[in-house]
């Protein structure tokens, strides 16, 4: 007859499984984001072109290494790996995908930082457009004091509705340079704010004319 299993042996047990169920799904993970990354550096490009098409399977753990190689890739390289990086952005918003969702979106974040290029943080600002939240718009108005990126930060954050970006929108502007506020007051407005004294831009003349009205 076998030994009876007491009740903390049998816990220990348990936790052996559970951890190597864990390890194992980690090991399988980082096997699928390895062959994603081998497939789309592939010189053949209809080998990247079906990689790329199936990253959404790969999801978030692929984005850092994609935006590694769009960053730094050959050029037919990088742009497969953005198409890549879309692709996960793309599945991850479908309806009914949250849970999918919010790993992605946590993996984006990071990539909004400063050790990032220029062209990889723009592409990440609108990819948060089309699945960020609450969770996204500190990182996202925090780029409006970028020279280069504020104008990206503040079109991709009017996306993202709720009170949370509203009230972004509103200390930034109070506390943005002068030559942006009038920016900042169209996506004010563009969210049904009254913003007094900065005007729309389209509203405002910019050549003289001596076009008269049409007397009736």
């Amino acid at each position: 007859m076998a030994p009876k299993m007491n009740e903390t042996t049998l816990a220990a047990a348990g936790a052996a499984a559970a951890g190597g169920l864990v390890a194992g799904a980690h090991g399988a993970e980082a096997q699928d984001v390895s062959a994603l990354l081998e497939k789309i550096r592939s010189d053949d490009p209809q080998v990247r072109t079906t990689a790329w098409l199936g990253a959404g399977r790969v999801g978030a753990p692929a984005l850092k290494p994609l935006a590694a190689l769009a960053a730094g890739g050959e050029l037919e390289v990088g742009r497969a790996a953005k198409r890549a990086m879309w692709k996960i952005v793309r599945d991850a918003g479908r309806p009914g995908a949250d849970s999918e969702r919010r790993p992605v979106v946590a993996a984006l974040l990071p990539l909004l930082g400063d050790e990032q290029p220029v062209a990889v943080r723009r592409e990440v600002l609108w990819m948060l457009s089309e699945i960020g939240g609450n969770e996204s718009v500190d990182a996202m108005a925090a780029l409006f004091s970028h020279g280069e990126l504020r104008e990206d930060a503040r079109c991709a954050l009017q996306r993202i509705p709720g009170r949370r970006s509203l009230a972004a929108f509103r200390r930034a502007l109070t506390r943005v340079p002068e030559d942006f506020k009038i920016n900042i007051a169209q996506s004010l407005r563009a969210r049904g704010v009254e913003v007094p004294g900065y005007p729309c831009q389209k509203l405002v003349p910019t050549k003289q004319t001596s076009v008269k009205p049409i007397d009736r």
